[in-house]
């Protein structure tokens, strides 16, 4: 009799999950328990061909019993899905027939960082959170959130490797857009509502599991520097508001999500060891366990064990994965090595109970999520509900309602809205976008109004074609250079400008000089040109405060929020057209 025909009490939906979990967990070997504990990132293509970033082929991962892993670029809806079902049938004819569990990193926006964040391809796009925040809806979050679960749940990803409930305390962070914004109470609400549209009031079996991130805040870092980088590592609290930063995670916590990631950094200049967090046994035991009750899983940022490991860096490998597994980490995210922990089970290093404590939180998910009864998806739905006609309207939607209007000239032809078939020189907006709405002009002479879409400016990390520069730190502030040639087109014609806030842009020396200044959060040319003619309103507030200088950032405390003296414009800002 094969495998399949045999029918254990592990695959029987009737027993409670309890009993499912400790039936199966009695049929585990070793090397089946260690598989568990790694997430690592696969490719979707053939299952022999190379993984993202020199990682092992599908094959590879799948033969060491790995069974979760995390999907980066992807193609159309219907290949993620046959992808999806290719996996999940090798699974079954492997060992004890555990399904795959399939993550992702936010993909409904605008970032394209293949550590943060994906372009959103062939799913609905809508604001970054930071839009989200401006907005303040938590009714709309939550119907964002309810889309993503019901895309994602269409190509087979059911693990949500978000919300990023970080509070954007110190503006420089390059991961300020994945943010809810400064203030604790909204972030704490739209996390909660973010949860919710994910998993429902329960995790079950038309759940997506949310992760949220990153323990215990990640926004305090030491000058906005990111710790995916050495000179990043140092998370700081010269203001004393660790408790803060907790505030979201209390509460999502309390809403019951389904697993939480600790960051990368290492606290300084607090009571908790100085090193990282997922290496930090009071942060993660102490804290996250022992304190805020928190039984969930608990997965590593991707990569602790093998890179990004601060404060341990002295350690053998070996070594670091024993001291986050006694930290209380249950999963490796980014990491494949499953021979490195059988060895510290085969040394006693590692004891069997303790690996066991996480096999068990883990298997638990993938009952509830009902993985072992509806493993495959329907890939020629796939197409059709994935980026579909309502979802898209919706984020199209959602994108001009984000924008923030910071300064509306007080007559003329620059006011917005825009009105008549005025003359327009673009930057930043193809002509294309415009349509019929007005003329445009090949130059600033010739112009009625000007319309410059900005970008936050950044100081590149790295050398060209490295994964760092996908990060935009330092600087929030315009060069000497393109503040005068902005200021000369403002003042050769009235200027509206538009600029995408993925941190908190220095504007002071430009807000005088434009007739009209909005901010948007990720949208679309068409979902500017909706505001820009009165077809949407622009409905955002800030979300922070935007800093009046440099100096007034590099003076202020990382983990304090709204803590920039004299802000150009202050959180809570936004003008209405009527």
């Amino acid at each position: 009799m094969t495998r399949a025909a045999v029918r254990f009490p592990y695959q029987d939906a009737a027993l409670s999950i309890d009993q499912r979990v400790e039936d199966l967990l009695a049929r585990m070997d070793l090397r089946d328990k260690a598989g568990l504990l790694f997430q690592p990132m696969a490719q979707i293509g053939g299952f022999d061909e190379p993984g993202p970033f020199g990682k092992p082929p599908t094959r590879a991962l799948l033969d060491r019993r790995i069974n979760h892993v995390n999907i980066l670029f992807v193609p159309s809806a219907r290949e993620i899905a046959q992808w999806h079902n290719a996996i999940q049938q090798q699974a079954l004819q492997n060992g004890l027939g555990i399904p795959i569990t399939v993550s992702s990193d936010p993909r409904h926006s605008f970032t394209n960082n293949p550590a943060m964040a994906l372009l959103s391809g062939p799913f609905s796009q809508w604001p970054e959170p930071l839009g989200f925040a401006a907005v303040g809806s938590a009714e709309l979050v939550e119907r964002f959130a309810d889309v993503t679960r019901r895309e994602y749940l269409a190509v087979g990803i059911r693990t949500a490797l978000h919300p990023q409930i970080d509070l954007a305390t110190e503006p420089r962070w390059s991961r300020t857009f994945g943010t809810f914004g400064a203030d604790a109470t909204l972030a704490a609400r739209l996390g909660v509502a973010y949860v919710r549209g994910l998993q429902g009031e329960q995790v079950g079996a038309r759940s997506v599991s949310a992760m949220a991130k990153h323990f215990p805040g990640g926004g305090p870092q030491k000058d906005g520097e990111d710790p995916h980088f050495p000179y990043g590592r140092e998370q700081v609290y010269p203001g004393g508001q660790f408790d803060l930063h907790l505030e979201p995670f209390r509460a999502v916590i309390a809403a019951g999500v389904s697993q939480i990631m600790p960051y990368y950094g290492m606290p300084v200049g607090t009571p908790y060891e100085e090193v990282g967090f997922s290496f930090n046994q009071g942060i993660v035991t102490g804290l996250l366990r022992e304190q805020l009750g928190f039984d969930g899983i608990v997965c590593s940022d991707w990569g602790i064990i093998s890179h990004t490991c601060w404060g341990v860096e002295h350690l053998s490998h070996a070594e670091r994965m024993a001291r986050a597994l006694d930290a209380g980490i249950d999963q490796f995210g980014g990491e494949d090595d499953v021979d490195v922990l059988l060895g510290l089970l085969a040394d006693g290093t590692v004891s069997e109970q303790r690996i066991d404590t996480s096999v068990r939180r883990l298997l638990r998910e993938k009952f509830r999520l009902g993985l072992f009864e509806h493993r495959f998806v329907d890939a020629d739905q796939a197409d059709a509900i994935v980026g579909g006609p309502e979802a898209r309207a919706a984020g199209l939607a959602a994108q001009a309602r984000a924008h923030t209007l910071l300064k509306n000239a007080e007559s003329g032809p620059a006011r917005l809205p825009l009105r008549g078939s005025p003359r327009l020189y673009l930057e930043g907006l193809a002509p294309e976008a415009i349509g019929e709405r007005a003329q445009v002009v090949a130059t600033v002479a010739e112009a009625d109004v000007a319309v410059l879409r900005l970008v936050t400016p950044w100081e590149q990390r790295g050398e060209p074609g490295t994964y760092e520069t996908f990060f935009h730190a330092g600087s929030l502030a315009f060069s000497a250079e393109e503040v005068a040639r902005i200021r000369e087109i403002c003042r050769t014609v009235p200027t509206v400008i538009d600029i995408y806030l993925e941190r908190p842009a220095i504007l002071a020396d430009l807000t005088d000089a434009t007739a009209s200044l909005i901010a948007n959060f990720g949208a679309s040319p068409e979902a500017f040109v909706r505001i820009l003619f009165g077809e949407a309103e622009p409905q955002g507030r800030l979300p922070f405060d935007l800093p009046s200088s440099m100096a007034a950032v590099e003076a202020g405390h990382s983990d304090v929020p709204f803590d920039a003296v004299n802000p150009t414009f202050g959180f809570g800002f936004g003008l209405r057209y009527t």
